[in-house]
Formats: C-alpha cells, structure tokens, sequence
C-alpha cells in the first residue's frame, strides 16, 4: 500500500546527475594525474599519487561536511568511484571517534567498508583465478 502512494524517483533524471558527477569526478582525477606526470611522474607512476589524493580531498570534504551535501545531489556519482569509500571510511572514524582510537575509530571505522574490501579481494582473485586459467 505505501508503494502505491509514494511518488516513484526520477529515474532517468537521478541516472543522469549521478553519470556526470561521476564523470567530473573523473575529470578531476584525471587532471591531477596530469599535474602529476607534468611535475615529472609516468603515465604509471603517477596513478598512487592521483588515488592518494583523491581520497585525501574525499576525507577532507568529509571532514568540513562537504561531502555529505555533494552525495546527496548527486547520488551514486559519488558513492561509487574510491573518493565514495573514503567518505565511508573517515565518516565512520568521526562517528566513533568518542569511543577511543582502538575500540572506536580502529574497530567502527571499516564496519561499512569492510564488505567493500572483503567482495574487492574476492572478485580479484576470482578474475585473477580466471585469467591463470585461460
């Protein structure tokens, strides 16, 4: 009954925030990996960095409550790319962080990240497993 009289959610519309906030996301991934190589670094060496940083500002625009405000606009653009693991990650250590460093933030902080973490390892080993195979 409630699923009748709630409004449905702007598919289309949400599709499309979240595909280009991912997308600027990425643009801005993608300049400063080019700062990078610009400052000296290969095209490879300077993909670390680039993920370095881009979970630094994610935990920095997390920290000031930026991030919060930006995800809920644009939705799963932010919520999927590594800057939305981040957040999950530095949010669940400010949460906690009345708790103590080991029992609060060291314990709670992956709580939500860990599923993240445990299927990452799983599907790469399975695509690792895949690919000695063939």
């Amino acid at each position: 009954m409630v699923d009748e009289t709630m409004p449905r959610p702007p598919l289309w519309r949400n599709s499309a925030i979240a595909f280009l906030s991912g997308g600027v996301t990425c643009l801005l991934g993608q300049f400063i990996k080019n700062l990078y190589v610009s400052l000296g670094f290969s095209t490879i060496e300077a993909a670390n960095p680039t993920v370095a940083t881009m979970i630094l500002l994610a935990a920095l625009l997390t920290g000031f409550g930026l991030y919060d405000r930006i995800a809920r606009w644009t939705g799963a653009g932010t919520a999927i790319p590594v800057t939305g693991f981040a957040n999950s990650m530095t949010a669940a250590a400010m949460e906690f962080k009345k708790e103590g460093l080991v029992l609060g933030v060291g314990a709670k902080m992956f709580s939500l990240a860990g599923t993240v973490i445990v299927f990452g390892v799983v599907t790469a080993f399975v695509a690792g497993l895949i690919s000695a195979i063939l």
